[in-house]
């Protein structure tokens, strides 16, 4: 693991934060990046019979999709603050913006425990690349910001992610309903804990070697992670 440190010129903390993988990274939601993202989710990231989200966002023409996608984001960056965060990161792949993985919380100097989400352009999905940036999210969160444990949950109908959760050493956790699309819905939880992420090699898990970050230093101070550290 590599943490270097870098500051963005116009002064945003956040703007260097990156992970790295070989071919893979995530990167913070340049404007440049974020307008890749919002083209992305316009052509498609799931089949049209199919709803993996709470919030049926991938709805509608192309050009909704991105609207929905670029209104979303603003939102997350205007209500960033350390009491509550959901840092969304782009996934690039040899490249190319292919989706997006984000990590979200709420007093976490104190908590010390994130939730994390993500989604795939759907020419890019079933490639092994959702278990990859889970994992790279999972080492910004454990090894970069100091996590104790990390939260995760998918719908019951949704083979592809329970099996990535599955991978990477996750716990089942219950269950929880919610409502999608007018209908009943079940969600499978997750949790992992430290000291399951770091026995996850053993265990069976999904591990990454030689997994680089960058810009953690300036995160974890704009984010006021170190300020609680005494509570926890």
């Amino acid at each position: 693991m590599t943490m270097t440190t870098t500051t963005d010129v116009a002064g945003w903390p956040l703007a260097g934060l990156r992970v790295a993988h070989r071919d893979l990274e995530l990167r913070y939601l340049s404007d440049e990046l974020l307008h890749d993202l919002a083209a992305v989710a316009a052509g498609g990231v799931h089949a049209p019979d199919v709803m993996p989200f709470t919030k049926p966002w991938t709805r509608g023409t192309p050009e909704e999709v991105a609207r929905n996608v670029l209104v979303y984001q603003w939102g997350l960056r205007s209500e960033l603050t350390p009491a509550k965060w959901s840092i969304e990161l782009a996934v690039v792949l040899e490249g190319r913006v292919v989706g997006v993985q984000g990590m979200y919380t709420r007093d976490f100097a104190i908590t010390r425990e994130v939730t994390t989400g993500s989604w795939l352009g759907l020419p890019f999905q079933g490639r092994g690349t959702g278990a990859r940036m889970r994992a790279l999210v999972l080492q910004l969160a454990f090894e970069g910001f100091g996590a104790q444990l990390a939260r995760t949950e998918a719908f019951v109908d949704n083979p592809a992610s329970n099996r990535v959760t599955r991978k990477l050493g996750y716990l089942p956790d219950g269950t929880v309903t919610s409502v999608r699309d007018g209908q009943r819905a079940v969600s499978n939880r997750y949790r992992l804990d430290r000291e399951g992420w770091d026995r996850r090699a053993a265990a069976g898990g999904f591990v990454l070697e030689g997994v680089e970050l960058h810009g953690v230093d300036e995160a974890r101070r704009f984010l006021a992670i170190d300020e609680g550290a005494h509570l926890a």
